[in-house]
């Protein structure tokens, strides 16, 4: 173990759960931050832009400390989907998703010293089942969209609206705990 204090650069709720359930310990702080919006990036390009900002502003202020950026977009026809605005673009949002398989990249940036030490980004395929509007408004009645790359939560409420998946259900959450966790092991951290 290396002694650094674990940073998470990251508001989501999610990520913090997921970071705890796997026994870590760490702190939160906050980057204020303006994320890229650049849809001629790759998927992988840019959630690595946006996490990297992230863990670089947060390394800024927390030198000493091992500080974890993450940046997480749902694709679908090459398109990012953030988060969004109202619930009207949430419906908009998930209808595009409807009875088709789409792309969620998460990219994950540590830094120390104001440096970033690793980068990793994780692809995940999920398709959803073909969803009436009145079916997406009252997922969303269970789920709050508006907080939530791609307007749907994995993680609640699944079995209306997920057909299947192929690769990592933590990635679509929000961060890739096997992959952090074994680079967490690389940079020996834990």
């Amino acid at each position: 173990m290396s002694g650094r204090p674990l940073v998470l650069a990251s508001a989501s709720p999610r990520r913090e759960e997921l970071l705890l359930r796997a026994g870590f310990k760490f702190e939160i702080v906050l980057s204020q931050v303006e994320e890229a919006h650049d849809a001629a990036l790759t998927p992988e390009q840019l959630t690595l832009e946006n996490a990297r900002r992230k863990a670089l502003a947060v390394s800024r202020a927390r030198p000493e400390a091992l500080v974890i950026g993450a940046d997480t977009l749902v694709y679908v026809d090459g398109d990012p989907l953030g988060k969004p605005m109202d619930m009207e673009e949430a419906l908009h949002m998930v209808r595009r998703l409807s009875g088709r398989t789409h792309e969620v990249c998460t990219g994950v940036v540590f830094a120390s010293e104001s440096a970033v030490i690793r980068e990793l980004h994780v692809i995940t395929h999920v398709t959803f089942k073909p969803l009436t509007d009145d079916l997406i408004r009252a997922y969303h009645s269970q789920v709050n969209p508006l907080d939530k790359a791609g307007a749907y939560g994995i993680q609640a409420s699944t079995d209306m609206v997920l057909d299947h998946m192929t690769g990592s259900f933590t990635n679509v959450v929000g961060l890739p705990l096997d992959e952090v966790t074994a680079a967490l092991h690389e940079l020996q951290h834990w």
